[in-house]
């Protein structure tokens, strides 16, 4: 084993596991990763939950309590998933308090049925932050065009969030833009700005898979030579644009004021393309101040052989804006495929939202107390 996750670490990348379930919080693994592995955040989505409440008999006797409750499908699920992120909030709790809020931290999603409704999403932001009632919770709301002004919105009332799905440079922005609106609604208000955190989810390998999946199908040398550029070009990019608006006079005031920097999260950082180093999105994306949230299997392919070799972002940009303009000039519209990207990312969340409440369901019919 190479000492990989703590100079990681040590670059300034807080490493998340992506992934969440009662096994792994009450077997004590959970525990185990914070103390031996380094993770310092957890993040959670539909996905996740749909497979943990599926698999094993771990929520058996909270599905059978609500069952005998005769409480909706929906009502169980925010039951199911706020007790998960609650207790492992309470297990990350001992990281939040060393690293004075910044870490510590676990995310849990607003339903995705709700990605292009603004005010829907505001409720259940608040919803979620009352139920979880955690101070190391991060609301997880969709960078949607409805997500933008309600990620605003919940900033302002003091809440912290972790901004997801998030693929092109523009939207990006558009996510910071927010953020600092966000800010400076809390701080009219009288909150405490020091208290209100937030993570900018950067999609990454999706952005590989649809680009050399157009790259494929031109099949010229030129268009060769590209594949597996485009999603850590435009990551870097993403950087680049983070260190701008954090260095701007409107963020010096915020800070000035207690401000906390939102950081860039790269999220999807599970290689697809089995022709790529499995570690490729984490070790060409080490920067200050930044998160990676990986899946168990890429942490451990990390742990076992990632090189981590200091900064692989700051110097690269020009090298990165070359590899997008490559595309464009083979005719890949970058515009059209962060689009495809977001639409997709929003249906998957919904579908696995809907697969989650049909086994929900089913297992509130399974564990269901015969009547008499």
């Amino acid at each position: 084993m190479t000492d990989a996750l703590k100079r990681l670490s040590e670059e300034g990348v807080a490493i998340w596991l992506d992934d969440l379930s009662r096994k792994r919080i009450t077997s004590g693994n959970l525990a185990e990763l914070i103390d031996q592995q380094h993770v310092v955040g957890v993040t959670t989505n539909p996905t996740i939950f749909q497979k943990a409440i599926s698999q094993g008999d771990g929520y058996d006797q909270q599905v059978s309590d609500l069952a005998a409750r005769k409480v909706t499908v929906e009502e169980a699920i925010r039951m199911i998933t706020t007790a998960d992120v609650r207790d492992a909030a309470d297990i990350l709790r001992p990281v939040f308090d060393a690293t004075d809020g910044q870490d510590g931290r676990v995310s849990i999603e607003v339903d995705p049925r709700l990605a292009h409704n603004e005010k829907a999403t505001v409720a259940e932001a608040r919803q979620l932050a009352w139920l979880v009632d955690r101070p190391n919770t991060l609301i997880k709301i969709p960078a949607t065009m409805a997500g933008i002004p309600a990620i605003s919105s919940v900033i302002g009332l003091g809440i912290s969030v972790n901004v997801t799905l998030i693929f092109s440079l523009e939207r990006y922005r558009a996510v910071m833009d927010a953020y600092l609106s966000g800010l400076e609604k809390a701080k009219e208000r009288g909150l405490d700005l020091s208290k209100i955190h937030s993570v900018a989810s950067f999609f990454v390998s999706r952005v590989d898979t649809e680009i050399d999946k157009r790259l494929d199908a031109l099949g010229t040398d030129e268009a060769k030579a590209l594949r597996g550029k485009a999603a850590i070009a435009n990551a870097r990019l993403a950087y680049q644009a983070y260190e701008e608006v954090f260095s701007s006079d409107r963020w010096n005031a915020l800070e000035k004021a207690g401000a906390n920097k939102q950081r860039p999260l790269w999220a999807s950082t599970g290689v697809k393309d089995p022709a790529y180093p499995d570690t490729m999105y984490v070790t060409e994306l080490v920067a200050p101040n930044t998160v990676n949230t990986m899946p168990e299997a890429t942490l451990e392919a990390t742990e076992d052989h990632g090189e981590i070799t200091g900064d692989t972002v700051s110097g690269t940009y020009e090298q990165a804006r070359a590899d997008l303009d490559a595309l464009e000039e083979l005719g890949i519209s970058y515009d059209d495929v962060v689009q495809v990207l977001e639409d997709e990312g929003v249906e998957k969340f919904e579908a696995s939202w809907n697969d989650l409440l049909k086994s929900t369901q089913a297992e509130l019919e399974r564990l269901a107390p015969s009547e008499g």
